[in-house]
């Protein structure tokens, strides 16, 4: 796993990280004079993980961090990128039906972390994110995933295309979301065991990529817009999949 240092902040992502691994926080700072009962709660958990709270200025926070901090910022640390060979050492053990997505070239992290809190919402499993062409998993794409992003499984993939191979060799259906497909998005099956696509805010899916999907979909516009912020459109499709895995189940 590749460890991820950063400066995390907002009530969601940290009140997330505290739940989910309090581990991760090295040091919380938080506004001295801030009365919040989101704040409140946050240095309970913390207190109870025996974690380092410091009382600074707001100044100070701005200092740390590029956003809107709410009072509240961690160093974090030991958030990972898994590997490929660690993915594929779990894949047996992933509940079916499988559930994936991949995120292709996305540049911006507030779109990365807004599909990560989406994939974390509709249940995915596993993230996959290209190692080159994508943006980082930064505390700006944390703070956009309000939590998401420490629920997820995500895993650095040196060649996309080759790992959708590998996947679809065992099973996995791939679905890439594409404008320029002639098929609606509602008209494919996602029940089975899945992968989703989306590409990147200006191109959309990458050739080869667009190639190593089994089908291709797209959501018609109906207005004067002519397509989707990437991370709304993932949303449309993660949920889809929700709702026909839910009329399975």
């Amino acid at each position: 796993m590749k460890p991820l240092e950063d400066m995390v902040y907002g009530f969601h992502a940290i009140e997330s990280i505290l739940i989910a691994d309090p581990t991760r926080i090295d040091i919380l700072y938080i506004q001295h004079g801030k009365l919040d009962s989101r704040i409140d709660k946050i240095r309970s958990l913390s207190s109870k993980a025996s974690i380092r709270i410091d009382l600074v200025g707001k100044v100070r926070l701005d200092q740390m961090v590029d956003g809107p901090h709410q009072g509240v910022v961690a160093r974090c640390r030991n958030l990972s990128l898994f590997n490929e060979d660690e993915f594929e050492s779990k894949f047996s053990e992933f509940d079916q039906p499988k559930f994936f997505l991949l995120i292709d070239g996305i540049t911006d992290p507030r779109n990365l972390g807004a599909c990560l809190r989406s994939a974390a919402a509709a249940g995915v499993q596993v993230v996959f994110l290209p190692k080159r062409r994508s943006a980082p998993v930064n505390a700006l794409a944390l703070k956009t995933a309000a939590g998401g992003a420490e629920h997820l499984m995500l895993v650095e993939v040196t060649n996309v295309a080759r790992r959708l191979k590998w996947l679809r060799d065992q099973g996995v259906w791939v679905i890439g979301g594409c404008d320029s497909s002639e098929k609606h998005w509602v008209e494919s099956d996602y029940s089975g065991d899945l992968l989703l696509a989306v590409g990147s805010e200006e191109k959309g899916l990458r050739r080869l990529t667009r190639e190593s999907c089994d089908e291709l979909v797209a959501i018609p516009m109906q207005g004067l817009i002519t397509s989707l912020n990437v991370s709304v459109a993932t949303g449309v499709l993660l949920f889809e999949a929700v709702r026909q895995r839910t009329l399975h189940s």
